[in-house]
């Protein structure tokens, strides 16, 4: 029986905080650099006060589809349980939304983009 794909999750902004890592998942991820093609990167205000508190920040970083293929969204790529997933779900507030994308490496990942 072989081993089920890996949970790849990108990252492009608070998610890469050590401080936020160990508020959200209980460790500290390893990752890769990789980069998010056709996307452009924007600030949102957050108003959540745990989101706040895990970042440290009121402003965080959000993406949106450019529809040009030469924008790039810098970030890393972390593999992560399907629990991890779940509870990174939970700290992402609803000014994002959860898709699968193809990264600059040809990995597929999970990205948060804007809502």
């Amino acid at each position: 029986m072989s081993a089920p794909d890996p949970i790849r999750l990108f990252s492009y902004g608070t998610l890469q905080l050590e401080s936020v890592q160990m508020e959200t998942f209980g460790r500290l991820l390893a990752g890769a650099a990789d980069a998010l093609p056709g996307y452009s990167r924007t600030m949102v205000r957050i108003t959540d006060p745990a989101v706040i508190a895990a970042s440290g920040a009121d402003h965080h970083p959000i993406v949106a589809a450019s529809g040009d293929p030469a924008d790039t969204v810098e970030g890393m790529v972390f593999e992560i349980t399907a629990e991890e997933l779940a509870a990174a779900d939970t700290y992402e507030v609803s000014d994002y939304r959860r898709v699968e994308a193809t990264l600059a490496s040809g990995l597929r990942a999970f990205v948060y983009i804007k809502a």
